[in-house]
């Protein structure tokens, strides 16, 4: 699945916004965006197939995040630019964009 594909979903774009925030566990994500725990884990699913989230398990639930900082920026005419990009987070990207 391409990072295009991924995010060409509005539904994983909302549970990408809540996770920006903090991460959260599915039952808890899937209740903010008001939709059944199965489609939620199936969305979470493909957003780490495309590397996006990660999860880790704290106890008996499993909490996703993101894994990479993403930008999408679109120009109007003329430049008809459109840029995604995905970058992982790590402390060391994080570092060299504050000291820039």
């Amino acid at each position: 699945m391409t990072l295009i594909d991924a995010l060409g979903n509005g539904t994983r774009l909302t549970i990408l916004r809540e996770l920006s925030r903090e991460p959260m566990y599915v039952s808890e994500l899937a209740e903010e965006i008001g939709m059944d725990g199965k489609t939620a884990v199936h969305h979470l699913s493909t957003l780490e197939e495309a590397g996006l989230v990660e999860h880790y398990r704290r106890g008996n639930r499993k909490y996703y995040e993101l894994a990479r900082r993403i930008e999408l920026r679109i120009a109007p005419p003329p430049e008809r630019a459109f840029v995604l990009q995905a970058d992982p987070l790590d402390d060391e990207s994080e570092s060299e964009t504050e000291s820039s």
